[in-house]
């Protein structure tokens, strides 16, 4: 049996799954594109999250991927409130203690800098704009963080940089291990071949 591999730009305001939980909702069947019946997401994105997306039949990524052991990494680009100092980015690198499921949970180190750039991450040099346009409260400036980590805890990276004192406002995947969103934007999808996935994930 072959099997086939697909990266999205999962857009805002979309679930990470083909079928609506309510009317109205926007899905993955949304994306310009035709998947067949056995594909499925690999790695969720929460619906206001947006980026990169892996999409296979291949049932074994699952375990692969996210079984923390494997310690892939991935990286986002967070649109954040506030300026970081350096002491708060430390703090963030050190791993803080956030709330899963009302339980406490330690996070792991992760790697975290400062971004003045957002749009070197991709390779059309550009960002697309999101809407609504994120805002910060009352007249906070915005900035922008690097953050990869090698586990994945429910909208982690949220909780992480909430308890440094600077909300997320926009969060966007673009690589994981060395598979990068690239130049998709918002709702386009990219077949690719197996061997390509995965050398590129370090499998």
């Amino acid at each position: 049996m072959s099997f086939r591999y697909f990266i999205a730009n999962k857009p805002f305001n979309t679930i990470c799954q083909f079928s609506q939980e309510v009317a109205g909702q926007k899905t993955l069947a949304d994306l310009h594109f035709t998947f067949p019946k056995d594909v499925y997401p690999i790695g969720r994105l929460d619906q206001d999250s947006e980026g990169l997306l892996l999409l296979t039949s291949d049932r074994s990524l699952n375990h692969r991927l996210l079984n923390p052991q494997f310690a892939h990494k991935r990286t986002y680009l967070a649109q954040i409130e506030g300026i970081p100092t350096p002491e708060s980015l430390e703090r963030f690198r050190k791993g803080v203690t956030i709330k899963i499921e009302k339980k406490l949970y330690d996070t792991l180190p992760a790697d975290c800098q400062s971004v003045e750039d957002p749009s070197l991450y991709f390779d059309k040099k550009s960002l697309w704009t999101r809407l609504p346009l994120p805002k910060a409260s009352g007249n906070k400036p915005m900035s922008w963080l690097e953050v990869t980590l090698t586990e994945g805890k429910n909208r982690q990276v949220r909780r992480m940089c909430s308890v440094i004192g600077h909300p997320c406002l926009r969060l966007i995947r673009v690589s994981i291990m060395n598979l990068k969103l690239g130049d998709l934007q918002p709702n386009e999808v990219k077949e690719l071949e197996q061997n390509e996935i995965f050398n590129l994930l370090g499998m």
